[in-house]
């Protein structure tokens, strides 16, 4: 698995994750530590998601393996 789908199918729905639960964090009345980072880990989150969904795809030299014979 090399980066760019490690990327996209664990980092990317993971950053998707973390901002829903920092949007839940926010909009729910129990606990005034989550509604006081709430912001915070929604921010976590779409910096996670914007930084992972712009992994450029390898080149076309790194996805052939060498021929040997």
């Amino acid at each position: 698995m090399n980066a760019r789908q490690l990327c996209a199918r664990v980092l990317e729905p993971l950053a998707m994750y973390t901002m829903i639960a920092g949007i839940v964090a926010l909009c729910q009345p129990w606990s005034l530590l989550l509604h006081r980072y709430g912001v915070t880990i929604t921010l976590i989150g779409l910096v996670g998601f914007l930084v992972f969904s712009h992994v450029p795809a390898p080149s076309e030299e790194e996805e052939e393996p060498a021929s040997h014979g």
